[in-house]
């Protein structure tokens, strides 16, 4: 009895051993697999967001600054052009398209625009496209995400009119 018993123990070892011997390797094989399918989508999104974040700090100092550069002027003509300006330089300082400066800048005055006292708000809109999104997708996915941001100032009471 006790040489059946041996016999019956080292089947069962045996089959262990076979049944252990299969599986080795397939753990790589699937850690992989788990971290490409986490690790792709992660590292897209951060890049998305990366330019998301980059492009809102771009349009807050592109609005700030066209304002601080519209009631310093000396006339609207002059005005608008600093203002343009101030919004190219912010856009191009952060890698995005400097020419969206003339089509997404907006000045609004209350009142006169340049006179001691007066209002002008600055409004700046830019696009900004997601990486890899291929273009017959636009109907699912949005291809652009507007960014926007708006600023206001004052300009200085004791400013020399004319």
């Amino acid at each position: 009895m006790s040489r059946a018993v041996r016999r019956l123990a080292g089947r069962l070892r045996d089959r262990a051993r076979s049944a252990a011997c299969a599986d080795d390797g397939s753990a790589v094989v699937e850690f992989l697999g788990v971290a490409l399918l986490l690790l792709v989508p992660t590292v897209y999104l951060v890049l998305v967001l990366g330019r998301l974040q980059s492009a809102a700090f771009a349009v807050d100092g592109a609005a700030r600054e066209a304002v601080r550069g519209f009631v310093t002027a000396q006339d609207a003509t002059d005005g608008a052009r600093r203002a343009t300006a101030a919004v190219a330089l912010a856009l191009a300082d952060q890698g995005l398209d400097p020419g969206a400066a003339q089509d997404g800048l907006s000045l609004v005055c209350d009142g006169e625009c340049l006179a001691p006292g007066a209002v002008v708000t600055a409004h700046v809109a830019v696009d900004v496209g997601l990486p890899g999104v291929p273009g017959w997708l636009q109907g699912v996915v949005p291809l652009v995400v507007p960014v926007t941001a708006t600023a206001t100032g004052a300009v200085d009471e004791h400013r020399a009119v004319g």
